[in-house]
């Protein structure tokens, strides 16, 4: 028995069969999965501090008790219904892709995998319109809209190892998302079954004002409210031309102005993308543009012409009056061959602590807000490796995403060290009137500063999940929400 199989095998003897029996009239026993292996490979997501545990032979939270494979929103209403009904707590689980640990069960849950739900189930080019099934692969999904002649928009990073579902579940980001927007902004219509098994549908009409928007209490909600079972997206066409521009500034401070000054024109690269001095040099050590201007920007023009080229040459004139100047392409080059692959996974198998922290200010903040947490970061640990980009642009401010890595080191010194700048980082976001994420969602990672971020709206989530989930079945604990009580603490184990 592994190291890791001998710390967790009391999970081993938590089978119920005959809740697996239910569940399977439902499902098929088939789609039940019961044993330890098959079960402990859903213990946890892609949440680094849990990569860092089960190196050493641990887990972040717990085995789950079953898990169940629906095939259709029936089959998830059927589900939802019995776990009610015998009190059972439950987890949805698209790809097990997200990074904050919203998939990590803590209390011995029975997860719902939805990946059998992986059909686009119509499109709809007169109303601009697609309408799929949650489990779809995002990658899948994308290239038959591509093989069609269309797009989302939404190109997510983790878009191969990810879900459509998952995507609206965590309010998730794409790559082009300064044209295109978030998945909030795509999302017109869903379906969802509530934690009583109720099933509710946001039909996918254009602009309504009907009171609150029921959509926007699910996308977002990680699972909390409810489990989605089908999403209708907005479809785009796919891009006549796309030029990539690689820039050299001879300051960040210009950078972020040039980036301020092109989306306040109205002009929307499809993608914008700038590199503190530490990200640069990683990338153009053979530009010698760089070695004079040393912060890397690149962006994308994309759609029809003469909208193309306009929106290029009014977004580079605006650049040059900052000082950049246009370079070869290699770093765009390279970038797109490679903007789907997580290197994140590279260093965590060679023993470093590799995270990632995405977080947004407004352009006022920004500048000092990155200041700061490069100073603490380095006065934590002077010999950490900290960088970071400007991959998300909007009118009013930009996603910072941070890579922190630690080198190899004993647990008992690198967990502490990982926790204080995690702590450091988030305060600091909110220090200076920024929001502690972007794209990666809440997850259980980011509860603690869940309350000083949201203030009496997180009271709020917490009345609504109370009176549609009395029972809190539906992934108990995250989105800063009450555990389950007998939940283990995933930072503390």
């Amino acid at each position: 028995m592994t190291g890791l199989a001998i710390a967790v095998a009391r999970d081993a003897d938590t089978i119920d069969t005959a809740l697996a029996a239910d569940f399977a009239a439902i499902v098929g026993a088939e789609h039940i999965l019961s044993e330890f292996e098959a079960r402990r490979a859903y213990s946890h997501d892609r949440l680094p501090f849990a990569n860092f545990r089960e190196r050493h032979g641990k887990l972040a939270g717990v085995v789950p008790r079953l898990v169940v494979r629906p095939g259709t929103a029936d089959e998830v209403e059927g589900i939802v219904r019995l776990a009610r009904a015998k009190g059972i707590q439950l987890i949805p689980f698209g790809n097990g892709s997200g990074v904050l640990g919203g998939a990590i069960p803590l209390d011995h849950e029975v997860m719902v995998d939805l990946r059998r739900l992986d059909q686009i189930l119509s499109i709809n080019p007169q109303d601009a319109m697609v309408t799929v099934q949650a489990g779809m692969n995002g990658a899948v999904f994308e290239a038959a809209l591509n093989a069609a002649g269309f797009t989302t928009g939404h190109l997510p990073q983790s878009i191969e190892i990810s879900t459509v579902g998952g995507w609206a579940a965590c309010r998730g980001g794409g790559q082009a998302s300064s044209r295109y927007g978030k998945i909030e902004d795509m999302v017109l219509g869903l379906k969802a079954v509530l934690p009583d098994g109720t099933p509710i549908e946001v039909r996918p009409v254009a602009r309504r004002a009907v009171g609150p928007s029921i959509r926007d209490l699910i996308v977002g909600s990680e699972g909390a409210y409810g489990i989605i079972t089908e999403l209708t997206l907005r479809l785009w066409q796919l891009p006549e031309v796309e030029r990539g521009v690689v820039l050299a500034f001879p300051s960040l401070d210009a950078a972020w102005e040039a980036a301020r000054r092109i989306m306040q024109a109205e002009l929307r690269p499809t993608v914008a993308r700038i590199y503190d001095a530490t990200e640069s040099a990683e990338r153009t050590a053979d530009i010698a543009a760089f070695t004079r201007k040393p912060i890397l920007a690149m962006m994308v023009f994309s759609g029809s012409e003469p909208l193309v080229t306009t929106e290029q040459e009014m977004a580079l004139a605006i650049a040059a009056e900052l000082g950049a100047e246009v370079t070869a392409d290699g770093p765009y080059q390279h970038w797109k061959q490679n903007r789907y692959v997580a290197y994140s996974q590279k260093w965590q198998a060679a023993g470093y602590y590799n995270d990632t922290i995405e977080v947004t200010g407004n352009w006022s903040a920004i500048p000092g807000m990155y200041a700061a947490m490069a100073a603490a970061a380095r006065a934590i640990f002077p010999d950490i490796h900290f960088g970071a980009h400007w991959s998300h642009i909007y009118p009013e401010g930009a996603c910072q995403y941070m890579t922190i890595r630690l080198p190899p080191m004993e647990e008992e010194q690198a967990l502490p060290l990982h926790a204080r700048l995690w702590e450091t980082i988030q305060t600091l976001t909110l220090d200076h009137g920024g929001s502690i994420a972007h794209h990666h969602g809440v997850g259980v990672f980011r509860n603690p500063w869940l309350a000083r971020e949201l203030g009496a709206g997180l009271a709020l989530l917490q009345t609504i999940k109370d009176a549609i989930d009395p029972g809190n079945l539906m992934n108990p604990g995250k989105l800063g929400l009450r555990p389950a009580a007998g939940a283990v603490d995933v930072r503390n184990g």
